[in-house]
């Protein structure tokens, strides 16, 4: 869920199942133009994200009078932050195929000059098969070249890299620095410098070594130190980008084209009976609230809702992305 006072829900049709994100947007358009600029980089996002196999595909984006809608993939498998709240930790094969599909996921965003921003477990799913679909691109960077940097501070406080922290200007490596805190969560069952006081957190991001519990490989360790070092220039990733984290021996075990065709049987099956089984989403999620369904909006009209204050916000996507 991105951070314009958005809610979700499911709406189910004959031909597929898809989840529909909504977006409050009463009064953003005359007093957040910021808010508008990131919705609709969200959406050209999306957009541009429809062919791969591990980030979530917009089908739909439409507006009323009240609120902006995407329709999503429905995904039920789970937030990966779900499952490690049950479980605490993964093995590393379990974690290693995580990261492998995320690290696609992220690389393929790269090569669209796109940086993410924003990766922790809470917006990492998992499908109904337990591939990986990457959701949530309300803070994504559009137009970062190889060699650029951006400034913004944005992100989630235990995932932040220490560039973001110092205010400095910033590159793609804050991804591959997300990425290690992830996959520290994954093996460990708490982020790196994790601390319930966020000024300690920070100090220990910006100050204190990483340190490694006993029990896991080389490779696994080299990997973690090699995404989070602290210096952004030396940090894994900095000069290859996601060829780097692709060729690191922590990866040996990948075949990266079966990797990305899904050929590779997931490590855990979420088991799903259908659409409507829940079983894997938080009942925080599922006892809310749901807001009025667009069905019951009597200004929604299709053919008149693009030409809004948000133009150019509306989609609608080919027959076969629903495949």
């Amino acid at each position: 869920m991105s951070d314009f006072g958005g809610e979700k829900y499911t709406y189910s049709t004959d031909f597929t199942h898809v989840k529909i994100k909504l977006n409050f947007r009463e009064l953003i358009f005359l007093l957040f133009p910021l808010q508008q600029k990131n919705i609709m980089a969200e959406r050209n996002v999306l957009l541009k994200s429809l062919k791969h196999p591990f980030l979530v595909r917009l089908h739909y984006s439409f507006q009323t009078v009240e609120k902006l809608y995407f329709v999503l993939d429905y995904v039920n498998g789970g937030e990966l932050f779900f499952h490690l709240q049950r479980e605490r930790c993964f093995s590393e094969p379990r974690a290693r195929f995580y990261t492998a599909e995320v690290a696609s996921a992220i690389g393929y965003l790269h090569s669209l000059n796109i940086v993410y921003r924003d990766l922790k477990p809470e917006n990492i799913l998992l499908d109904s098969q337990g591939h990986v679909v990457l959701t949530d691109f309300g803070l994504c960077k559009e137009g970062v070249e190889p060699e650029a940097t951006t400034s913004t501070f944005c992100g989630t406080p235990e995932y932040l890299a220490p560039e973001i922290l110092r205010k400095e200007p910033y590159d793609r490596t804050v991804d591959w620095w997300c990425l290690g805190a992830v996959l520290y969560e994954m093996l460990f069952s708490l982020p790196p410098f994790y601390s319930r006081d966020i000024g300690e957190m920070y100090d220990g991001i910006l100050h204190k070594p990483l340190m490694l519990p006993v029990g896991k490989s080389e490779a696994a360790c080299s990997l973690l130190m090699g995404l989070l070092q602290k210096d952004q220039h030396r940090r894994l990733g900095a000069i290859a980008d996601f060829l780097e984290i692709k060729n690191h021996t922590f990866f040996t075990p990948i075949n990266w084209d079966d990797l990305y065709h899904k050929r590779i049987t997931p490590p855990y099956n979420p088991n799903v009976r259908g659409p409507a089984d829940t079983q894997h989403i938080d009942p925080e999620f599922t006892r809310e609230m749901v807001p009025n369904s667009v069905s019951q909006t009597p200004e929604f009209n299709p053919s008149t809702s693009s030409s809004n204050a948000f133009n150019g916000f509306s989609f609608v996507g080919t027959e076969d992305s629903f495949l």
